[in-house]
């Protein structure tokens, strides 16, 4: 018979750590099982022979039992079965509630559900790290599959594990501390907040992109913004999740007491979820009228009209550059058409028109024949073009093809003016970090581009308007466009290329252009080679957009601003302070563990008396 193995218990809901056989028990009990008494060779000496023709008999395939480990698993998944649903839920909620949905309410909900299983009595530190790397899959392989549309499903996949990743320390850092600390709904909200700024920092960089504040665009905590921008948005938006599920668990562990015990006289401890749902929602509500204000600008803020124009590409997919000239001709084309309108009448003199990222693949200030068409579009519209191009740098050879991805002001008749070099360039995309490493992996690794990062202020003047330029990529981090408006930007533009991705990313990043537009009190003008193109009011609502994938122009008018929100002064102190709280959180509980620090005891003698210390500082007598 095979030996008992020691620190092997059936699986049951008290644990979320699954045994693990060690290595000399795994033999162990293979060498029990293939000579135990009775078989052939076994090292019981005394066992009666065995007569082979008469028991030589095989067992069918189907008749064979299924591997202990097996059920063992089996039986774990069971018993965790609705802690696993209800975190893979969850996952999926928080997706529902970014664009193409916008269902920001499934965002509170999410955290609801993933903090109800973390704060269960049964979920231990390595279980909050699989609830948390389960939540964090089911949010991000939904909410990026537009990454592999074009490269395939194994990079879309990579990408969204690995941002499962940081969700995952969460849920290992909220369980450490929800079980030493006690209002865990506010340590949690911190432990977000820490875990949202790491996952936006690396690596390469970071990846905001699925930042919970911009899942709340069409919500009513989106006035937060222009108090401490997406990091604030999101911290109100875990907190009301975080607080609502701490209320609901309390009433009803109070409803079921009292039902086991009618004369119990406890009370559920709803007062700090009911004052944290309380501050957001009043906070939400006490900023919202002057964001509104916003929205309806001032007498005093003059008021110009802008255009943007979308050109379209010649097909969608990574080869829509193929065609440079002809993506160039589109918008050429396009501009041209409002032109005409402008002349007819039908559409308002632009002061100045923003053109898509990547308008203009051809290098105009090395091509003459782009140069020339670029020039016809500027004195057809009679005002100066922001033109996306790509420009050689210092250093470009044809084995190193290093270039700029810069946005140029084209004037009338002096052409090329002030210039924006994009500062943040994107990863696996303009650049490849680790080039010679990741080229193994992918044969699309040789198709990144060879992009530098640029610098100057964000800033550019066109028709003597300073305009803040983050070009696509560059909105989704905070820096980009409050140095923009810190540097004096009186309206953001964000020139962006969505040829090589859907129309689901492209209303992701709309949302984002909403955020900064409430974030810096500005109007934000977003125009896409392919879509969406729009143009946004400093209370976040869309006045104008296009479709997708289609030839578009939008001319309007819009109010130029000056004011500097608290946002935009203050933005990195407020994400500082609220991260402030999480690490906070950590140190309280480590301090609350004595596997991290071991607080030493007075020395005392027999009688319990402490014992004086000596000159040096050592005490005496025993501890």
């Amino acid at each position: 018979m095979a030996r008992r193995l020691r620190g092997w218990g059936r699986a049951d809901d008290d644990t979320d750590s699954l045994p693990v056989l060690a290595p000399d028990q795994v033999d162990e009990q293979a060498a029990d099982d293939a000579t135990g008494p009775g078989v052939p060779g076994a090292p019981d000496e005394e066992a009666a022979p065995v007569d082979h023709e008469a028991t030589s008999t095989v067992t069918p395939a189907t008749e064979r039992e299924v591997p202990a480990w097996v059920k063992r698993f089996g039986d774990a998944v069971v018993a965790r079965l609705t802690r696993l649903s209800a975190v893979i839920l969850g996952g999926m909620a928080l997706c529902l509630s970014f664009p193409p949905f916008g269902w920001w309410y499934a965002g509170i909900v999410a955290f609801a559900l993933l903090a109800w299983v973390l704060t269960r009595d049964a979920t231990t530190l390595v279980g909050g790290f699989g609830y948390g790397f389960l939540f964090g899959a089911a949010f991000n392989i939904p909410l990026l599959p537009w990454t592999g549309v074009m490269v395939g499903i194994l990079p879309w996949l990579a990408l969204a594990l690995l941002q499962a990743v940081f969700p995952a320390l969460f849920g290992l850092a909220a369980v450490f501390v929800a079980r030493r600390l006690t209002g865990w709904p506010i340590w949690f909200a911190g432990l977000w907040a820490l875990t949202e700024w790491a996952k936006s920092t690396v690596p390469f960089g970071g990846f905001p992109w699925g930042v919970v504040g911009f899942g709340q665009t069409d919500g009513p905590l989106l006035p937060l913004a222009q108090i401490g921008g997406a990091p604030l948005v999101s911290f109100a938006a875990t907190l009301l999740g975080f607080g609502l599920a701490a209320l609901v668990v309390e009433i009803f562990t109070w409803w079921r007491r009292s039902g086991d015990d009618p004369h119990a006289n406890t009370r559920p401890a709803v007062v700090l979820p009911g004052a944290c749902i309380s501050l957001v929602l009043i906070a939400a509500a006490a900023i919202s009228p002057a964001v509104r204000h916003s929205g309806a600008g001032a007498a005093d803020e003059p008021s110009v009209n802008v255009a943007a124009v979308q050109g379209n590409v010649p097909q969608l997919g990574l080869d829509f550059n193929a065609q440079r000239r002809v993506v160039l001709d589109n918008h050429v084309r396009e501009t041209m058409r409002l032109s005409e309108d402008v002349r007819a009448g039908r559409a308002p003199q632009p002061l100045f028109v923003v053109w898509p990222e990547n308008s203009s693949d051809i290098d105009p200030l090395a091509n003459q024949d782009a140069a020339d068409q670029i020039a016809v579009a500027v004195d057809a519209i009679r005002a100066p073009i922001l033109v996306g191009g790509v420009l050689a740098a210092p250093g470009h050879t044809r084995d190193n093809p290093v270039s700029t991805n810069s946005v140029i002001v084209w004037n009338p008749e002096t052409g090329p003016g002030d210039r924006h070099d994009k500062q943040i360039v994107q990863p696996f995309g303009e650049y490849l970090p680790w080039r010679s490493f990741f080229q193994h992996f992918s044969s699309y690794a040789d198709r990144a581009g060879y992009f530098v990062p640029g610098t100057g202020t964000g800033v550019v003047d066109a028709a003597g308007v300073p305009i803040g330029v983050s070009t696509c990529w560059e909105v989704i981090f905070d820096r980009s466009p409050r140095e923009s408006v810190r540097n004096g930007a009186q309206v953001l533009t964000v020139p962006s290329n969505n040829a090589t991705f859907n129309e689901s990313m492209s209303t992701q990043q709309l949302a984002f252009g909403r955020l900064r537009a409430v974030e810096h009190n500005r109007f934000v003008i977003v125009a896409g080679t392919t879509g969406i193109s729009a143009i946004i009011a400093p209370d976040g609502r869309v006045l104008a957009r296009t479709e997708f994938f289609e030839p578009a122009y939008l001319d309007m008018s819009i109010r130029l601003k000056t004011q500097l929100t608290a946002a935009t002064r203050w933005g990195p102190l407020v994400q500082g302070l609220l991260v402030a709280v999480g690490i906070g959180a950590l140190i309280a509980a480590m301090m609350q563990n004595g596997r991290f620090v071991r607080l030493r005891r007075p020395a005392t003698d027999a009688s319990g008396r402490a014992t004086p210390s000596d000159e040096d500082g050592t005490e005496r007598g025993s501890t």
